[in-house]
């Protein structure tokens, strides 16, 4: 009677280590993962703008320093700059027109 408690045990415990192999595996292969922040309020340089996944081993990561942008290509096996020195763009023309005073003039 006591074998079976114990392989009963050592069977729910494999289940659940599966389990959660599976979870990680997904989250990592889906690009689920929570990007990790810096605390303390100091002046980020380094930003993600944005993220497109091509395919499961291929991503394209559109990256910003101070401002000055760059287009790269993440693989499983090697990394590629696609384009780089990229100036950020101009805000939209909605987003100028709120900056004004409502009779026309700027600030």
């Amino acid at each position: 009677m006591e074998f079976d408690l114990y392989l009963r045990f050592l069977l729910a415990l494999i289940f659940v280590l599966g389990l959660i192999g599976l979870l990680t595996w997904l989250v990592r292969r889906f690009g689920l993962a929570g990007r990790l922040t810096p605390s303390g309020g100091r002046q980020r340089r380094l930003e993600v703008v944005e993220v497109l996944a091509l395919d499961g081993k291929h991503r394209l990561v559109l990256l910003r320093r101070d401002s000055v942008e760059h287009l790269v290509l993440i693989g499983a096996t090697a990394d590629l700059v696609i384009e780089g020195g990229i100036s950020r763009p101009a805000p939209p023309a909605s987003m100028e027109s709120a900056r004004h005073e409502p009779d026309g003039t700027p600030p």
